[in-house]
C-alpha cells in the first residue's frame, strides 16, 4: 500500500472541546448537540464524518460515472451519521441518499452501488455500522 496523503488533527477535550489540523485548515470549537444535552453552537464528530463521507463518496460516484459514459457533474449526496444507543452501549448508523439528474431511478441507483463499493469510507464502515444507500 501507498501512502498518498496523511491528515493529521489533534483533538483535546473530547465533545466539548478542539480539533486542529497541522496545517491550520482545522480549527475548530467542538460541540455536543443540543438533542443529546449540548450547546450545539460548535461542530460535533457526526457532522464532520457525513461531511468527510458524502464528499468521497462523491469523488467515488464521479469517478465511476465518467468511466461509464455517465454525466454525474450535477450528481449530490445526503449522508446522515445518527449517533444511536443500543442498552448501554452507543453506535453510528448512516444513510446515503443520492441524486444523479438526467439518468433512470434504476440506473442511479446501480451507480449509487458501485460508488458504495469504491468509496473508502463506505469500504471502513462496511460490516462495522448499519447504513443504506438509495438513489432518488
Amino acid at each position: 500500500m501507498e501512502k498518498l496523503y496523511t491528515a493529521e488533527v489533534t483533538a483535546t477535550g473530547g465533545r466539548d472541546g478542539h480539533v486542529k489540523s497541522t496545517d491550520g485548515m482545522i480549527d475548530w470549537e467542538m460541540r455536543k448537540p443540543k438533542e443529546m444535552d449540548g450547546q450545539g453552537d460548535g461542530y460535533n464528530p457526526e457532522q464532520l464524518f457525513a461531511a468527510a463521507w458524502s464528499s468521497c463518496y462523491l469523488g467515488a460516484l464521479e469517478s465511476i460515472a465518467t468511466k461509464e459514459g455517465i454525466d454525474a457533474t450535477d450528481a449530490e449526496v445526503t449522508v446522515r451519521v445518527s449517533f444511536n444507543k443500543d442498552g448501554n452501549a452507543f453506535l453510528l448508523s448512516a444513510e446515503l441518499d443520492v441524486h444523479v439528474p438526467g439518468i433512470h431511478i434504476e440506473e442511479a441507483q446501480r451507480l449509487a452501488e458501485k460508488a458504495n463499493h469504491a468509496c473508502p469510507y463506505s469500504k471502513a464502515t462496511k460490516g462495522n455500522i448499519e447504513s443504506t444507500v438509495v438513489a432518488l
